[in-house]
């Protein structure tokens, strides 16, 4: 140990105190009626974090937010922010920032008053109040708009004004539930970059609800996947793309093809007559399970071309379609299966119509539990 105590070595940096979670939602439950919205969500989103909740419409996400905000009491459970039970706390008294999709920006007031609102209800001063708006119109790029109307505005340009008049007084957390979905895809490909470089600078720790697994997986540090209220899988992008956790988690986050395989005296799979090689699975295997494969996994092969081990299935191309990034083959292997490859734009792909052998090596596939 050091002379100092600290058990550090001289010249050695303590390493940095890990700060506790920013909210932690512990056994949420919503129940409407006979209705179970929300069903014992336990969930921790650390500081700093951007954490989407992913899923179907009806699946508990904006609930969940709601929750978080205060505008909804759960049937049960217990929500923490900065590890202080809110449940007793108005939205107002919270501390979080909401992002709506409708913008809910205040017509008859310029941009200057909408983002220094709450600033001014807390009775900040006309001069903090107004340097603080320029700082924000600078961080999301709208310098010199102090005096337009929302009217005067594009949607992604009022959508960046209600991301500015959120932070204004800044909030323990962001909540933004669908802030993006108004906006045709282009502007939104590009507000997503924007946000996510705004929350970064910030360094707030955001919940964010989509219904978009690309805005998603783009987005975030962590994706939730609910569905029916439940959580299906917890994960960073690429875990929930590369090692999803149930069938649904895998057709939900991206394209995916899927073949049957038999588990009676081992796990076995056929297609086109042939006997495929599987992954080589981590645990025990039920009896009712899937084979899941991406389609950029799968491979056209050349005439002639080897297929080094690789599972090989013949097949016929019933469709090819250019898509700028990729051509989307789908390819009959008998048996009323149909696998969607993703070739290379530039290399040498059957038309429809043509024969093919399509490969993928063993391990570059799932094996599921069937839902």
């Amino acid at each position: 140990m050091s002379s100092d105590g600290t058990g550090l070595s001289a010249g050695e940096a303590p390493s940095p105190t890990k700060q506790p979670p920013k909210v932690v939602l512990e056994g949420v439950e919503q129940r409407y009626g006979d209705v179970l919205a929300l069903a014992a969500l336990d969930l921790t989103v650390e500081d700093g974090e951007f954490l989407t909740l992913l899923g179907p419409s009806g699946c508990g996400k904006t609930t969940t937010l709601r929750i978080i905000a205060g505008f909804v009491d759960p049937t049960a459970g217990r929500v923490l922010i900065n590890g202080r039970d809110v449940g007793r706390l108005p939205p107002n008294k919270r501390e979080v920032g909401m992002v709506f999709q409708s913008y809910a920006l205040l017509p008859h007031l310029t941009v200057s008053d909408n983002i220094a609102f709450g600033m001014k209800q807390r009775g900040a001063s006309k001069a903090a109040r107004a340097a603080r708006v320029t700082e924000l119109l600078d961080l999301v790029q709208l310098p010199g708009y102090e005096k337009r109307y929302p009217g005067e505005l594009s949607g992604g340009q009022r959508q960046r004004v209600a991301i500015a008049r959120a932070v204004a007084h800044p909030p323990a957390i962001l909540l933004m539930d669908e802030p993006l979905g108004a906006l045709d895809l282009k502007l939104r490909e590009a507000m997503q970059q924007e946000l996510r470089a705004i929350q970064k600078k910030l360094g707030i720790t955001t919940l964010y609800v989509t219904h978009d697994q690309t805005e998603a997986m783009v987005m975030s540090d962590r994706i939730v996947v609910m569905r029916n209220g439940r959580v299906e899988q917890i994960g960073t992008p690429s875990d929930i793309y590369r090692r999803p956790a149930s069938r649904f988690v895998a057709s939900f986050v991206g394209r995916i093809n899927f073949l049957p395989v038999l588990n009676d005296n081992g796990p076995r799979c056929r297609a086109s007559g042939k006997s495929l090689k599987l992954p080589r699975p981590e645990r025990p295997l039920p009896a009712a399970l899937t084979l899941a494969i991406r389609p950029e996994w799968l491979r056209v092969l050349a005439a002639g071309e080897a297929a080094d081990g690789h599972n090989v299935l013949d097949a016929r191309i019933v469709e090819s379609v250019f898509i700028g990034s990729h051509v989307s083959l789908k390819a009959d292997v008998g048996g009323g299966t149909i696998l969607t490859v993703h070739g290379d734009p530039d290399g040498a792909l059957p038309s429809a119509g043509e024969a093919a052998r399509i490969s993928w090596s063993r391990d570059q596939a799932i094996i599921l539990t069937d839902d």
